[in-house]
């Protein structure tokens, strides 16, 4: 299930105004089809996401702990 948040450009702007904080991640190909989603610190995700060029887009939610990221992923994909 895919988060209920608007799309962002995955771009440097994008990647410099994340939080540098724990979230769940989606990220999307440039017609907003979902290719995946990551936890972890968000602007070091963001970077790493960036570099490699496997997605367009990208949409968070942000979570209090590691702990909270995981339940927020079992809670979106059903895993």
């Amino acid at each position: 299930m895919s988060l209920a948040k608007p799309w962002r450009d995955l771009d440097r702007s994008t990647v410099g105004s994340a939080p540098s904080r724990y979230a769940l991640y989606e990220l999307g190909d440039a017609d907003g089809d979902t290719v995946g989603f990551g936890t972890g610190v968000l602007r070091d995700e963001l970077k790493e996401a960036l570099a490699y060029g496997d997605a367009a887009k990208v949409r968070w939610e942000l979570a209090d702990s590691l702990e909270h990221t995981e339940r927020l992923l079992a809670e979106h994909t059903d895993g």
